[in-house]
This record gives C-alpha cells, sequence and structure tokens, in this order.
C-alpha cells in the first residue's frame, strides 16, 4: 500500500509539469488519482463520500456568485476605473488595487479578485515591464489573502476540510485566525513595494478594454472545474493521511516551512491535499501554510492568480520568475524569522 502511494504521490508531482495535456486538464486527473489513493489506502466510506462530496460545495457556490456579479458590473467597474484614472496618481492606484483585491479576495474569491485585478492594471496602461511588476506583486497579495476563509481558494477549502476534526476543529474562520497575523503584513508589503516599480502612468490607452470579457457561461464552467478540483484534492488528502501522519510529526517547521519552496512550480492546492494532517502542531500548520502561500506567488504554475494573470496579460515564466523569485525569497526569510520569534 505504502510503495502504492508514494508512486502515487510522485505521479501526482510530476505528471502536471512533465505532460502537457494532463497540466491543462488538471481536475479530471487530479479526480482520479484522488479516486486512487483513497483506494490503495483502504479508506472508502460512506461518510467519506458525503463529506467529499458536500465540503466544495462553499467555494463552487461563491466562484459561481461572484463570477455571475463580476459578469454584471464589469462594464461599470471599466468606467469607474477610467474615471478613477484620469484623477488619482497612478502609484496611489497601483498600492490601492494591490492591496484591495489581496484583502477582499477571501470573499470576492481569488478567481475574481484575479479577473478585477487584470481590468484594473490594464487601464492604468502602464510600461509592461512595470506592468508586469504589478500584477506578480498583486498576485502573490490575492494567493495571501484568499487563503482566510474556504470560500477564497481552493487551498484554503481543503485545508479546512482537512481540520475539521479533532484536534483543531477548523471553522469557517480559523485560517484568518490562525494566519492573519502573517497574511495581513504580506499585503501591505507587496502593496508599498509596488512604488519602487512604479513612477508614472502611460498616456490613456483603451487598449484591450473589450478582450475577453466573462460570461455566464465561462462562470458556470468555472465552478463546475473548481468543484472537480477540490472533489479530487480532498480524496487524495483522504488517502495519503495515514502515510503523511506518519511522517509530517518528525519533522521540525523549519523544514516543513522550505520545503513547500515547490509550490513555486506546483500547485498549492495540491500539496495542501497531500500535506496537512490534524497531527500538526500549531506551529507546523502555520509554518507549512504559510511556505505554501508565499511560494506560490514565485512562478506562474504555483497558484491560480499566477496562471489567470498570466495569460490575459501575456506574461511570459521568465519575466515573471525574474520579478516572483526574488520577492518570494525575501518574504519567505521575513516570515521565517516571524515565525522563529513566535516559536
Amino acid at each position: 500500500m505504502e510503495l502504492a502511494l508514494v508512486m502515487l504521490a510522485a505521479t501526482v508531482t510530476v505528471a502536471p509539469l512533465a505532460i502537457r495535456r494532463i497540466g491543462d486538464n488538471l481536475e479530471p486527473f487530479l479526480f482520479v488519482a484522488g479516486v486512487a489513493a483513497v483506494t490503495f489506502a483502504s479508506r472508502w466510506s460512506w461518510k467519506l463520500v458525503q463529506e467529499t462530496l458536500r465540503a466544495p460545495l462553499s467555494i463552487t457556490a461563491a466562484v459561481l456568485g461572484a463570477g455571475a456579479l463580476f459578469y454584471l458590473l464589469q462594464r461599470p467597474l471599466e468606467r469607474g476605473l477610467g474615471w478613477l484614472k484620469g484623477r488619482v496618481d497612478a502609484r496611489v492606484l497601483v498600492v490601492g488595487t494591490i492591496a484591495v483585491v489581496g484583502f477582499l479576495s477571501s470573499f470576492l474569491t481569488a478567481v475574481i479578485a484575479s479577473l478585477v485585478m487584470v481590468e484594473a492594471v490594464k487601464r492604468l496602461a502602464l510600461e509592461k515591464r512595470t506592468e508586469s511588476a504589478v500584477v506578480v506583486l498583486a498576485c502573490f497579495s490575492i494567493g495571501l489573502g484568499a487563503a482566510l476563509t474556504p470560500f477564497g481558494e481552493p487551498l484554503a477549502a481543503v485545508a479546512i476540510s482537512r481540520l475539521s476534526d479533532a484536534p483543531y476543529h477548523a471553522g469557517t474562520w480559523f485560517l484568518l485566525e490562525t494566519l492573519g497575523m502573517y497574511v495581513t503584513p504580506g499585503i501591505l508589503l507587496v502593496s508599498v513595494a509596488s512604488l519602487f516599480f512604479v513612477r508614472e502612468a502611460m498616456p490613456p490607452s483603451a487598449a484591450g478594454a473589450g478582450d475577453r470579457r466573462e460570461t455566464l457561461v465561462g462562470a458556470l464552467v468555472r465552478a463546475g472545474k473548481v468543484y472537480l478540483f477540490v472533489v479530487g484534492l480532498l480524496l487524495l488528502g483522504a488517502g495519503f493521511t495515514p502515510l503523511i501522519s506518519r511522517l509530517v510529526s518528525s519533522v521540525p517547521w523549519p523544514v516543513l516551512f522550505w520545503a513547500n519552496l515547490s509550490s513555486a512550480v506546483l500547485d498549492n492546492a495540491t500539496l495542501t491535499a497531500t500535506e496537512i494532517v490534524p497531527s500538526m502542531t500549531s506551529h507546523q500548520l502555520v509554518a507549512a501554510l504559510m511556505g505554501l502561500l508565499i511560494a506560490g506567488g514565485m512562478l506562474v504554475p504555483g497558484n491560480l492568480p499566477n496562471v489567470i494573470a498570466a495569460g490575459r496579460l501575456g506574461i511570459d515564466s521568465r519575466t515573471w520568475a525574474r520579478i516572483g523569485v526574488p520577492v518570494g525569497l525575501g518574504m519567505m526569510a521575513a516570515t521565517c524569522a516571524a515565525l522563529a520569534l513566535g516559536g
């Protein structure tokens, strides 16, 4: 059983990176892998099926509702952003945008916060290098903020589900209470850091104002993918729990924290499903989650907001890495120091 699970874990880690078709169809792949994990571990039960099908409903509903709302409000949003651009300094708009989408992403969902951020940045008509830097920083902000509630992003939904029993009995606000003191300074830090990249806005431009608008069908399809994605992650977590529980108890929190640099190239929600277990101490838990959240912003594949923003604004992986890696490593070092002082 353990050998089969180890081989499956390696497949889940490597296959989305090595095989493009799998990477482009991650939701069904993870669902099949989750079914296999539970089967290998002989952990099927009616209770597991019920909980797995019920747990993703809140984030799915949030993604669908936020997508429909964005569809209705995208034109007024465009006009409002255009009005603000003519009256507010570009640097203030950039700092404000990064901070607002970060703090609201737990309620808007990471997907919608990313779409709003992209629309805002496009209308600032910044020079391309500056635009790329602002987008990378904004995705760090969204990735951090969306993790504070279970309807913000899949990572949070999976973590809450995995920790819902003893000893944590995690509820809706568990991650906000546990991670808020680290996430809030992180959002403020990346917001202010944008001042080093923004000098002034380019002349007003309507470029990109009407391309790739949100549709109701797109919102519905996205919600369905999120549901299948989270179901697959929960099944993976259930299958890997016995193995991970035995391993994680002896791993010091700094090792967990820095090992999660792998989240830069692997989706952090997938790592959450395979790594987070109730047997962790609170310090191990915070270290593991913060490592996942920060490293997830360093490269394009690490987080869903990165993928959305890079695709919509044409930011290549090399450009993203030039900005994301040094920013992420600086945040990792600062957070590690804070965790050491708090430990």
